[in-house]
């Protein structure tokens, strides 16, 4: 009786299989190690508010570069480079980061290449020498449309060692994101969605038992150089969990028909199964939830420009905008975090806090109308502008869902936002329909205010 042939190495196809998110904790850590990502990320990047948002755009990302046909990889890469431009500036420590700095850049694509070949290897399936060298030569073709400076990626796989030992020795730290990462952000995640049936209780059980699971998971899979950089020990305990879970996955998958194994190549379809309504975080007022789950997207307890930048990011992620689109929101957004910052910073350090936000509310300062007309909804009128991709002046349901739905959003629960925002029911939202829904959405006192569900939450 004849073997069955093993398929062909697959960079992209590896990529695709469901156990990566076995390593995408570890990825994320690696990435956020290097200090130019971790200043990013914590003044930029929603991970600590939106957790699971930030592990899925990365999958999502890596999987549109090396995944998808050239049309698609250029439009992801004109998209990252239009987010990353934005990403700069100065960390606490006083040093300048840029997101599109070469040799960043380099590490952070480098990561998700090594942590499929660590998936692999520690799933009992890893790559031979001759197969390591085929699948990196498949990584390399498809970043080279990233243009990066030559010698900034090593020649062939063998040279990876190197690389990693030397990248980790000279210039990775135990960067604040890191340590969240691997400490408490599990620990002070939210529920995901489709984890509705545990309950606040049941998840608060949950997530303790698997931010210590992960840690130790992560820790014990992490490459020695790096642990040896951090400080870190892998315990025996860790060792035995990363043997069982990473064999015992990696066993399972190879059983299962491609149809299961892999993600499909196409962009992820909505949520679908039995709709259950979000449940809403009852802690503290209206105001204070809609600025802790709303406004602050860093989940720093504070509303900054950069809170603001992160909402407009979010837009032209969905929307794949050009330049100048692209330009347009940002700068709409810029304008409401000015008239923000000047109506509701008391203290004038920069920054809006819950207090003052809470305050400012209770005093009006949301509805007054220099921050409405030049905050407010000059920023609305550029998400509309923005999702109004055939400029007929509404929005079909089809435009609404490019920009408000995804795969954790349920189509229950988008068509009931698109019938909010519809007020004559007509099928299509104008542009007063949008202005008047999301003006009520954002200045709202009460969950009994029309317009409070109009995202499903807060």
């Amino acid at each position: 009786m004849s073997a069955v042939a093993e398929p062909a190495v697959s960079f992209k196809r590896d990529l695709s299989e469901w156990r990566i998110v076995l390593v995408a904790w570890r990825l994320l850590a690696l990435q956020a190690a290097d200090p130019a990502v971790g200043a990013g990320m914590a003044e930029h990047s929603t991970y600590r508010a939106h957790p699971w948002r930030r592990v899925e755009h990365t999958l999502e990302s890596g999987r549109r570069l090396f995944y998808q046909d050239a049309e698609t990889l250029r439009r992801e890469i004109a998209r990252l480079e239009r987010a990353h431009k934005r990403i700069r500036g100065t960390g606490p420590d006083g040093r300048p980061y840029d997101a599109r700095d070469a040799a960043t850049r380099a590490w952070v694509l480098l990561t998700l290449f090594e942590c499929v070949v660590a998936m692999r290897r520690l799933g009992g399936d890893g790559y031979d020498a001759a197969q390591l060298e085929e699948a990196y030569a498949e990584f390399k073709e498809a970043v080279a449309a990233f243009e990066l400076p030559d010698g900034e990626l090593p020649a062939s796989a063998k040279e990876l060692p190197a690389y990693f030992a030397r990248y980790a020795r000279e210039k990775l730290e135990f960067t604040e994101a890191a340590r969240f990462l691997m400490g408490d952000l599990l620990r002070e995640a939210p529920r995901p969605r489709r984890l509705w049936f545990l309950g606040d209780a049941g998840w608060w059980v949950v997530r303790v038992v698997v931010a210590r699971v992960m840690r130790e998971l992560t820790v014990a899979d992490l490459p020695p150089v790096v642990r040896e950089r951090f400080g870190l020990v892998a315990t025996r305990r860790g060792a035995l969990l990363s043997f069982v879970v990473h064999r015992g996955v990696g066993g399972l998958v190879r059983l299962l028909p491609d149809r299961l194994r892999y993600r499909s190549p196409q962009e992820a379809a909505p949520a679908k199964g039995r709709y259950r309504p979000h449940r809403r975080d009852t802690r503290g007022s209206r105001v204070d939830r809609f600025f802790r789950e709303v406004l602050d997207q860093t989940g720093d307890g504070f509303v900054t420009a950069h809170d603001l930048r992160a909402m407009a990011h979010n837009v032209c992620w969905q929307l794949e905008l050009d330049e100048a689109a692209e330009a347009r929101v940002y700068g709409a957004f810029d304008g409401w975090w000015e008239q923000l910052r000047e109506a509701m910073d008391a203290d004038g350090d920069g920054r809006v806090s819950r207090e003052e936000f809470v305050a400012a509310t209770v005093a009006g300062c949301d509805r007054d109308g220099a921050y409405l007309e030049q905050g407010l909804l000059p920023a609305l009128r550029a998400v509309f502008a923005a999702a109004d991709t055939d400029g007929s002046g509404f929005l079909e349901f089809d435009e609404y869902r490019a920009v408000f739905g995804g795969p954790r959003v349920h189509p229950v629960e988008l068509s009931h936002g698109f019938r909010q925002l519809d007020a004559d029911g007509d099928g299509r939202v104008t542009r007063e329909e949008f202005l008047g829904g999301f003006t009520e959405f954002f200045t709202a006192r009460a969950d009994s205010t029309p317009g409070t569900q109009l995202l499903g939450r807060a």
